[in-house]
C-alpha cells in the first residue's frame, strides 16, 4: 500500500483518495515524458533535408521511437510491480536525459535513430505513473483520476508537436531535444521529492515477472481485446499525424514548421474528452462508447481525405480522430485496471505495448502509403483501421448474448 509522508497524510484528501496537486503533478509527468515520442513528427522535413534522406526514411524515426516504447513497456514497465516506483522512475528519467542529449548532438541520422530508440524505451515513465494514480485512487473514482492523468498525457502528445515546431523555428531542431533533456532533469527532481512511497506488489524475480506478464495476456480476454481495439485506433492516429506535416509543407499550403505546430494545437481540443471518458467509464458505459469512438475515428479519416485542400476540414478531422482515440484509450484502461489490482503495471505494459505496435505500424505504413499513393491512400488506410476494429467490437456484442467468457469477464470488470 502507498504511504504518504506525515505532512502529506495530515492533509485532508479529496474523495478520490489523493491530493489534487499530486494528480496534477502525475498528469504533467505523463505529458512531459510521452512528448519525447512525438517531438520529431513536425521536424521530419528538416531532418530529411539535413541528413539527405527520403521522407520514408525520415518517417522511420517515428517508427523506431515507438518500437523503443514498446520494448520499454514489455521489459521495463512490469518492474513497476517489482521495484519501488519512485526509485524506478528516477532511474528511467536519468537514462532518458542522456539519450536526449545524444539525440540533440547527433552527427548522423543513425545516431539520432539509436538515441531515439533509447529515449522511447525509457519514456515509459508515463505508463508507470498512470497505474500509480489508479492504485492511489478509490475504486469509485478510479476512472476520473485516470482520466485526469491521461488528459495530461494526451495533452503532452498533442502539444509536443507545437512546442517542437516553435522551438525548431526559433532555434533549430537540435534545441528541441536538448531543451527536453533539461526539462526531464527538473521533472526527475520534482517527482523524487513529491511522490509517495509505493512499494512492490510482488516479490517475484524479474524473469518470473516477465513470465507472469505473458500469463496475464493469456488469462484475460478483455486485456487482449482492448489492446487490439487501441492498436487499430493508434494506427490511425499515428498514420495521420506522421504524414500531415508533408501535406502542410507541400504545394497548396507551404506551411513553415511554426505553421505545422499551430495546426497541431487544434488536436489538443480532443484532450478535453479524457476526464469525461473517465466519468463515462465509471458509469459502466465503456462498451457502447467504444463502438461510437470507432465510428468517429473513421468519419474523421474520411473527412481528412475529402478535405485535403481545406485546412479547416483537416483541422476538424484531426479533432475527431484525436477525440475518438483518447476516448477509446481511457475506456480501455479503466477496463484493464479492474482485472487485477496487484498487477496493474504488468496489465498496463501488455495493453500499451499492444497498441503501440499498432502505432508503429501506422507510422511506417502511413509513410509508405503516402509515398506511393499520396494523401488519398493515407486516409483510406486511416479509415480502414477503425472500421476493422468496429467489426471486431461487433463480435463482442454477439458474445454478450451468448455469455462468452470474454464478455462475462468484462461484466465483472464493470462491477
Amino acid at each position: 500500500m502507498s504511504t504518504f509522508t506525515t505532512r502529506q497524510s495530515t492533509r485532508r484528501r479529496p474523495v478520490h483518495g489523493l491530493p489534487g496537486w499530486l494528480v496534477v503533478l502525475l498528469a504533467v509527468a505523463a505529458g512531459m515524458t510521452v512528448a519525447n515520442l512525438y517531438y520529431a513528427q513536425p521536424l521530419l522535413a528538416s531532418i530529411s533535408d539535413l541528413f539527405r534522406i527520403s521522407t520514408a526514411s525520415a518517417g522511420a524515426l517515428i517508427t523506431v521511437t515507438q518500437l523503443g516504447y514498446v520494448a520499454g513497456m514489455l521489459f521495463l514497465v512490469p518492474l513497476g510491480d517489482r521495484i519501488e516506483k519512485r526509485r524506478l522512475i528516477t532511474i528511467l528519467l536519468a537514462v532518458t536525459t542522456v539519450a536526449l542529449v545524444v539525440a540533440g548532438t547527433a552527427p548522423a541520422f543513425p545516431v539520432l535513430v539509436i538515441a531515439s530508440l533509447v529515449a522511447g524505451a525509457t519514456s515509459v515513465v508515463a505508463q508507470i505513473v498512470v497505474p500509480l494514480a489508479a492504485g492511489l485512487a478509490t475504486d469509485e473514482a478510479r476512472g476520473r483520476v485516470v482520466g485526469r492523468v491521461m488528459s495530461g498525457l494526451l495533452t503532452g502528445i498533442l502539444l509536443s508537436r507545437t512546442v517542437s515546431s516553435v522551438v525548431s523555428d526559433l532555434a533549430g531542431w537540435r534545441v528541441v531535444y536538448l531543451g527536453s533533456a533539461v526539462l526531464t532533469v527538473l521533472l526527475a527532481v520534482a517527482l523524487r521529492a513529491a511522490l509517495p512511497t509505493h512499494g512492490a506488489t510482488t516479490n517475484l524475480p524479474y524473469l518470473a515477472v516477465l513470465r507472469s506478464t505473458a500469463q496475464l495476456a493469456r488469462t484475460h480476454p478483455a486485456l487482449r481485446r482492448r489492446g487490439l481495439y487501441q492498436a487499430a485506433m493508434f494506427g490511425t492516429f499515428s498514420a495521420f499525424w506522421t504524414t500531415i506535416s508533408f501535406v502542410l509543407t507541400g504545394p497548396g499550403f507551404h506551411y513553415s514548421e511554426l505553421g505545422i505546430g499551430l495546426f497541431a494545437l487544434v488536436g489538443a481540443a480532443g484532450a478535453a474528452v479524457a476526464p469525461l471518458a473517465g466519468r463515462w467509464a465509471d458509469r459502466g458505459l465503456s462498451h457502447p462508447l467504444t463502438g461510437a469512438a470507432f465510428v468517429v475515428a473513421a468519419v474523421g479519416a474520411v473527412l481528412a481525405g475529402v478535405g485535403q485542400h481545406s485546412v479547416i476540414l483537416l483541422a476538424l478531422a484531426a479533432i475527431l480522430i484525436d477525440t475518438a482515440v483518447q476516448t477509446s484509450l481511457i475506456l480501455g484502461q479503466h477496463t484493464i485496471y479492474a482485472l487485477d489490482e496487484g498487477a496493474r503495471a504488468r496489465l498496463n505494459s501488455v495493453f500499451i505495448a499492444t497498441f503501440f505496435i499498432g502505432g508503429a505500424a501506422g507510422s511506417q505504413f502511413g509513410s509508405i502509403a503516402y509515398h506511393m499513393g499520396g494523401w488519398t491512400a493515407l486516409t483510406v488506410l486511416s479509415a480502414a483501421l477503425p472500421i476493422l476494429a468496429l467489426g471486431y467490437w461487433a463480435t463482442e456484442r454477439r458474445g454478450r448474448r451468448t455469455g462468452s467468457p470474454d464478455v462475462l469477464q468484462q461484466r465483472g470488470d464493470r462491477r
